[in-house]
């Protein structure tokens, strides 16, 4: 069954493009005609793509790893953020920095920085330090919790980014190819989507249709959460690997134990 209708898409403006002067050809195939001077989207494709998206995210979040949403154009940034925390995931909403994905290793020191700060903060320990440290300790905590507040309890590398305009995030794109981590975005007219893995053609500048599309995304991670916390569904998907793993490891030392039939294959009678 389809997580979106039609009616809903064109009522959303989905089906809105850019002006025809400010396009990038690649997108031709997703475009159904110009009108007015403003390219209109195939909202048929966008049906059909926005359910293979939903499909491979569920896939993604049932394997027990999470879903990152990225937009840090203005009109998107609440919506990111409110849509990422109603199905417990993860986002990037106000500026994306740089080695985010590509180097890990120092962006884990800033969120331990950030935790630091927030646990002096809510005790009420900071404000045993100096007025002027203080005020200069909080305001490193607000700098952080703008920049990493969305993905502070994130474990390791996402499954997949969910991407609100691929043209404007290009640095995340660029970083999540490197890691091979797929990408599902919006892409309007104007975008490439050569660098997506899973396309879906839309305005990706009108809050309703952002928040239309952000909202199935996160629709799609509720329904294959079941109910539960991703926290659980990532303890289940772990140990379903670890016994799987447990599995090959018996097969394969059965393999090498020689049976009594083999073993007297082996009998060499003088």
């Amino acid at each position: 069954m389809s997580m979106v209708s039609m009616k809903s898409l064109l009522e959303a403006g989905v089906h809105f493009g850019h002006q025809t002067r400010r396009w990038n050809p690649k997108m031709a195939k997703y475009i159904f005609t110009a009108r007015n001077g403003i390219y209109i989207i195939d909202l048929q494709k966008t049906t059909k793509l926005l359910d293979e998206a939903c499909d491979f995210i569920k896939s993604v979040v049932r394997e027990g790893k999470p879903l990152l949403f990225v937009s840090t154009k203005r009109q998107a940034q609440d919506i990111i953020k409110q849509e990422a925390e109603r199905c417990g995931m993860y986002f990037v909403n106000y500026r994306w920095l740089g080695g985010m994905l590509t180097n890990y290793v120092t962006i884990e020191k800033r969120i331990k920085r950030l935790k630091e700060l927030s646990e002096l903060i809510d005790s009420g320990k900071i404000e045993s330090y100096p007025k002027k440290e203080a005020s200069k300790m909080k305001k490193e905590c607000e700098k952080l919790d703008r920049a990493l507040g969305g993905i502070k309890n994130m474990k390791g590398m996402p499954g997949a980014l969910f991407v609100i305009d691929p043209h404007k995030e290009a640095i995340a794109v660029a970083e999540a190819r490197k890691m091979g981590i797929p990408i599902v975005s919006v892409v309007d007219t104007n975008c490439d989507p050569d660098n997506i893995d899973f396309v879906i053609p839309g305005n990706d500048d009108a809050i309703r249709a952002v928040k239309l599309v952000t909202g199935i995304i996160a629709d799609s991670v509720l329904e294959a959460l079941e109910g539960k916390s991703f926290e659980k569904v990532s303890e289940e998907a772990e140990s379903r690997d670890e016994m799987a793993e447990g599995e090959i490891d018996m097969a394969a030392a059965l393999g090498n134990v020689e049976t009594a039939d083999d073993a007297d294959d082996k009998l060499v009678i003088d």
